[in-house]
């Protein structure tokens, strides 16, 4: 018996966390008036890398938002690239001080939302841990730069709807919602590289004209 509680009770210690609670526990936990980002990412621990990412992605949903989100997604996905086991944004960042009222409605907005989505989003396909972080911190650097390079209005919608969905796969550990949000990105990038092509063709046109 006690063989068998010990293969059993390391496999629940590793199980992947739902992102609603790792959510809803972050509202429970938050400071009363304001939160840093130091913070943030000191409870996070492991699910840092994934939330730190799902929630700059919903915050670059929104109108005016997008460009500085998109600049504080590149800290992160780089620091997936290089394998790093957790984020760390610089000092004066890291210290600057949110209300907790903003954390706590972007929370109350997501967590249902994130609670009905995973009646399907659950472990499955499982990918190398740290080969599939590099993966998706060079996709998520690639659709950050389009959230703050690409000045077309409303463009910012359609990349921060993929990134959340790879950051949501990343934390599910769902292989197979993540290879969808990479054949996403792929779209995504594929129409914004023409939309691109054919407004440097327009330009040369004008000019040449």
């Amino acid at each position: 018996m006690r063989g068998t509680i010990k293969q059993v009770l390391p496999q629940e210690a590793l199980a992947p966390i739902p992102a609603s609670a790792v959510l809803q526990r972050l509202h429970d936990k938050a400071p009363k008036d304001r939160f840093t980002l130091g913070w943030l990412m000191g409870d996070l621990s492991k699910h840092s890398f994934g939330i730190i990412v799902l929630l700059l992605a919903v915050i670059a949903i929104a109108p005016g938002a997008s460009i500085v989100a998109g600049v504080l997604l590149f800290i992160p996905a780089f620091q997936m690239i290089a394998g790093q086991s957790s984020p760390a944004f610089p000092r004066r960042i890291a210290a600057y001080s949110f209300p907790t009222t903003h954390l706590a409605a972007l929370v109350q907005r997501a967590v249902p939302v994130l609670r009905y989505l995973e009646k399907v989003v659950h472990p499955r396909w499982p990918t190398p841990h740290q080969a599939t972080k590099r993966l998706v911190g060079v996709v998520v650097a690639i659709l950050s730069a389009s959230l703050v390079f690409i000045p077309i209005p409303l463009s910012n919608v359609v990349p921060a709807l993929v990134i959340a969905l790879i950051a949501l796969a990343y934390l599910e550990e769902d292989g197979l919602l993540l290879l969808i949000g990479l054949l996403a990105a792929a779209i995504v990038l594929t129409a914004e590289f023409a939309v691109i092509w054919e407004m440097v063709r327009g330009a040369k046109w004008i000019i040449g004209y």
